[in-house]
């Protein structure tokens, strides 16, 4: 299986890179630069792609010219948020028109150019499957006031509801991951019960992420996960 992960450097994409795979699979990072001391699953091997998704056009032709012509599995994990989001500070009105740009030129016009050049490679394959790490605030009555951020994720769902339908006929799995408030700083390194601690409660650790995607890579090809709200247990939100 060759599976690529699009923002794989650190974080959440670092703990995909180096929990999916099984002997024989091939893993592709994609970020402005490789990470060091990755761990990876015995057996798999590694390749990397260098590319600034806040250059967009640069960065897409690049990626899609090093990309293998054929892929099973695309996670597309990237996102930036607003300088000041998820804190009191945060002001829709406060931020600056060149920040809005840049976020929607990342989370959305990046994607969109990526997705249109990667989706034929998916599509040799006999089972393809694209992943999109979306979040809980592209969901209805989220309880979150970043504008810029929250149109950027609602606008991931619109992309995955008509990627299955565009390409339904070639059996395209298209699963949007509704991710809460994640535990980035325990990596897999950290045993699950004490990454799980971290927050008391309301934080979800990378290892449960890791464990849900790799669980979407095994079902067969009859059915998909259309999409997964996972926020932590103590979010009072949900």
């Amino acid at each position: 299986m060759k599976t690529m992960v699009v923002g794989g450097s650190r974080g959440l994409g670092r703990a995909l890179i180096e929990g999916l795979g099984k002997p024989g699979d091939r893993l592709i990072g994609v970020s402005r630069s490789q990470p060091k001391g990755l761990t990876l699953v015995p057996g798999t091997s590694l390749n990397w792609i260098e590319a600034d998704l806040g250059e967009p056009v640069a960065a897409v032709e690049q990626i899609a010219a090093q990309t293998p012509d054929d892929l099973d599995v695309l996670i597309y994990n990237v996102g930036i948020w607003e300088e000041q989001a998820f804190s009191e500070q945060y002001s829709f009105l406060d931020d600056s028109d060149a920040s809005i740009r840049k976020l929607v030129d990342v989370n959305i016009t990046a994607t969109l150019l990526l997705l249109k050049r990667l989706v034929p490679k998916l599509l040799t394959s006999s089972r393809p499957q694209l992943i999109l790490t979306g979040s809980t605030s592209a969901l209805r009555q989220s309880g979150r006031p970043e504008v810029t951020f929250g149109a950027s994720k609602f606008a991931l769902n619109g992309m995955a509801d008509a990627l299955r339908e565009g390409f339904r006929h070639q059996k395209l799995a298209v699963t949007v991951l509704h991710l809460g408030y994640l535990n980035t700083d325990d990596p897999l390194s950290t045993p699950l019960q004490d990454a799980a601690q971290r927050g008391g409660g309301r934080l979800v650790p990378v290892h449960d992420v890791v464990t849900m995607v790799d669980a979407l890579l095994h079902l067969s090809d009859a059915s998909f996960v259309r999409e997964l709200v996972m926020p932590a247990i103590g979010d009072d939100r949900f």
